[in-house]
């Protein structure tokens, strides 16, 4: 059986994370992309304290910054002098993926940075036969180098488009994690996204899926989240992870302060939210795995 967006409702799936968290012997990461192609829905959000929560139940992040604006580096506190290899280079060959990855202030928290040099790289692989694979190719590497502590999450934070970037990552990743915020025209788009992600599974990467939407900025006071929120669910079903993530002011200055708002202000209605939103991610992938 499948649901709307083509994915299996249940059975196992490929490479499943194994890590501290959820016990058991070492595995492949599970990789996740962060993808909407509209801006201003919380990807980088989303993607930096979802990594940061993870973290802090025991798991090993990476954060992947495909993004040329840079948002999720600048938000971990990487500033741009400490850039000098970035997913840039992964892309066009220049440089491993393990070269480009530094350690945030978050423990167990890392982050291959991007830098605007991303805005080219789509035109300089563009006649490359392996172009949708190159990030594909980078993780393979990387894992292959690792010694008795990998990664057990990949999070790539993708572009506010749906460009070779974008369909790098989502032929790198085993499924998709949609950030989708509870305002007008939430669901425009959103078509689009599902579309796209049918025609990468068909033509480049089989194991993709939908992991989840997750609902960002959600008002109750307003009448309007509370009708989109209603909308989502009855379109997208069990696909919508029941954590939404509040409006709250403390989740908007944290990046300004270069940290994750769970160091910001761990008490905050937007910190408990992603920490409840990664606690319902391993459980849904315990659940897949169990099925």
């Amino acid at each position: 059986m499948t649901d709307r967006t083509g994915s299996p409702t249940a059975g196992p799936v490929p490479g499943p994370v194994l890590g501290p968290a959820l016990g058991g012997p070492l595995a492949p990461p599970r990789v996740l992309a962060l993808a909407n192609q509209k801006g201003g829905v919380g990807k980088t959000t989303t993607a930096i304290n979802l990594g940061t929560a993870l973290a802090a139940i025991g798991e090993k992040v990476l954060i992947l910054d495909l993004d040329p604006q840079g948002n999720a580096s600048t938000g971990l506190g990487i500033d741009r002098k400490s850039r000098p290899v970035s997913t840039y280079h992964v892309l066009s060959g220049d440089a491993s993926l393990a070269s480009a990855i530094v350690e945030t202030s978050v423990p167990r928290l890392h982050v291959a940075p991007s830098t605007l040099d991303l805005l080219g790289v789509e035109l300089e692989i563009a006649h490359e036969r392996n172009r949708a694979h190159r990030l594909r190719q980078a993780i393979d590497t990387l894992m292959q180098g690792v010694g008795d502590d990998p990664f057990t999450y990949i999070l790539i934070d993708c572009p506010p488009s749906l460009n070779l970037l974008t369909i790098n990552a989502l032929t790198a990743s085993d499924a998709v994690l949609v950030p989708l915020q509870c305002e007008f025209f939430a669901l425009e788009g959103l078509s689009q996204l599902l579309k796209t992600v049918e025609q990468v599974r068909a033509a480049l990467n089989p194991r993709l899926s939908i992991h989840g939407v997750v609902l960002t900025m959600f008002d109750p006071r307003n009448n309007l989240s509370g009708q989109v929120v209603a909308d989502v669910r009855q379109f997208m079903g069990a696909k919508v992870y029941e954590t939404m993530i509040p409006r709250n002011v403390r989740v908007s200055e944290a990046p300004s302060h270069g940290k994750p708002v769970l160091l910001y202000d761990l008490k905050c209605a937007g910190s408990q939210a992603y920490l409840k939103l990664a606690s319902e991610i391993i459980q849904r992938e315990r659940a897949l795995r169990a099925a």
